[in-house]
C-alpha cells in the first residue's frame, strides 16, 4: 500500500476484546448516591481489542481479531463493524448462553472518562481459542493484546509470538498485577503512569519514580517499555537508554479511545518495518488526533487523517 515503509503490507494479529459502549456526557461525575442529569447518549462498538484493530486496519494492516461475543443482539455490532471496517473475523467466535460484553463510560466536560466495564464473553476466551489461531500468530508481523481478557489468554498470545519470534505487544489495560516472568514474554508494555504502577503490584499513586518501575519491567526481562504519560508525552525506556518522545498538542475532546488508537498505531507501524522512535512518534499523533473527537470509533483516525496531522507537524 502507498506510503507504507518498505513496501510491504502490515500483518496485525489483535487477541482482546469487544464489547458495546453506552456513553453518556456530563457536566461532571456523580458522587456517590448522587444523580446526574446527562446529554447526548450513544451506544457503539468498544472494547480494547476491537478498538485496536480497527485502529489497525484503517491505517492499512491486513488484520485479524481472536476474540468472542455473546448470543445477543449486540452480538450484531460486532460483526457489522468488522464487515465494514475490513477486519477479519476467522478467529471471532459465539460464547452460547453469555452476553456480549458491554461498557457504561460517563464523559465530563473536561473531556474525562469514567467507565464501568461487564466483561460477559469476553471472561470465556480461553488460550484454546488462541492455539486455534496459532498459525496466524506465527505469520504476523506483530501480535498485539491487552488485559480485558483473562491474563493467562493475554500471556498465552504473548508466549506463542515469542515462540515464532514474532514482535508482541501488551497494552497493560485494565491494569492488574502480573507476575514478571509473565510480562517478560512481552517484546513491548505500553502502559501508562497508572498501570505501571499497579502491573508491579504497587497502589496507583505510589510515588516512586515512574523511569526506576520501567527499569524494573526491563530487569524482569521486557525488552522495551513504552510509557505514555498524556500532555507530558511519551517515555521510550530501552536497557541501552531512555528517549522522550514529545506530545501533540490538541484541543481535547474525549479521550476514551486514545490509548487504543496509541499501541494499535505503534502496532502497525513496527509491522510495516520504521524503526522504533517513528513508530513511537506515529503513534502518540494517533493518540493525539482519537482526543480531537467523540467517541471512539468515529475518533480513530485513517491513514491519510494521520499522514497529514504529522506533515502539518513537520
Amino acid at each position: 500500500m502507498a506510503g507504507q515503509s518498505g513496501g510491504r503490507r502490515p500483518v496485525v494479529t489483535v487477541v482482546g476484546s469487544f464489547a458495546v459502549g453506552l456513553t453518556l456526557r456530563a457536566d461532571r461525575f456523580p458522587v456517590a448516591g448522587e444523580t446526574v442529569v446527562g446529554r447526548d447518549f450513544d451506544r457503539g462498538p468498544g472494547g480494547k481489542g476491537s478498538n485496536q484493530a480497527v485502529q489497525a486496519a484503517r491505517l492499512g494492516a491486513d488484520v485479524e481479531f481472536v476474540g468472542l461475543v455473546g448470543d445477543d443482539d449486540l452480538a450484531a455490532i460486532a460483526w457489522e463493524l468488522y464487515r465494514r471496517e475490513g477486519v477479519g473475523t476467522r478467529y471471532l467466535g459465539v460464547v452460547q448462553g453469555r452476553n456480549t460484553g458491554v461498557g457504561f463510560i460517563v464523559l465530563n466536560a473536561a473531556g474525562e472518562n469514567l467507565i464501568v466495564l461487564d466483561p460477559g464473553a469476553n471472561e470465556c476466551l480461553e488460550p484454546s481459542h488462541v492455539e486455534r489461531a496459532r498459525e496466524r500468530l506465527a505469520r504476523s508481523h506483530v501480535v498485539l493484546t491487552q488485559l480485558e481478557i483473562p491474563a493467562r489468554t493475554a500471556v498465552h498470545a504473548l508466549r506463542l509470538a515469542r515462540e515464532a519470534g514474532v514482535t508482541a505487544i501488551l497494552n497493560p489495560a485494565p491494569a492488574r498485577p502480573l507476575p514478571l516472568e509473565d510480562l517478560a514474554l512481552a517484546d513491548i508494555v505500553t502502559p501508562n503512569e497508572t498501570e505501571l504502577r499497579i502491573l508491579l503490584g504497587l497502589a496507583p499513586d505510589d510515588p516512586s519514580d515512574s523511569l526506576n518501575l520501567c527499569r524494573r519491567l526491563l530487569d524482569a526481562g521486557v525488552r522495551t517499555v513504552v510509557l505514555t504519560r498524556g500532555a507530558r508525552g511519551v517515555l521510550v525506556v530501552e536497557p541501552r537508554g531512555v528517549t522522550e518522545v514529545a506530545a501533540f498538542p490538541v484541543p481535547v475532546v474525549d479521550t476514551t479511545g486514545a490509548g487504543d488508537s496509541f499501541s494499535a498505531t505503534l502496532a502497525v507501524s513496527l509491522a510495516e518495518g520504521r524503526p522504533l522512535m517513528e513508530a513511537v512518534r506515529r503513534a502518540a499523533a494517533a493518540g493525539a488526533l482519537t482526543c480531537t473527537a467523540l467517541g471512539v470509533i468515529p475518533a480513530l483516525p485513517r491513514r491519510e487523517q494521520l499522514e497529514a496531522f504529522l506533515a502539518a507537524r513537520g
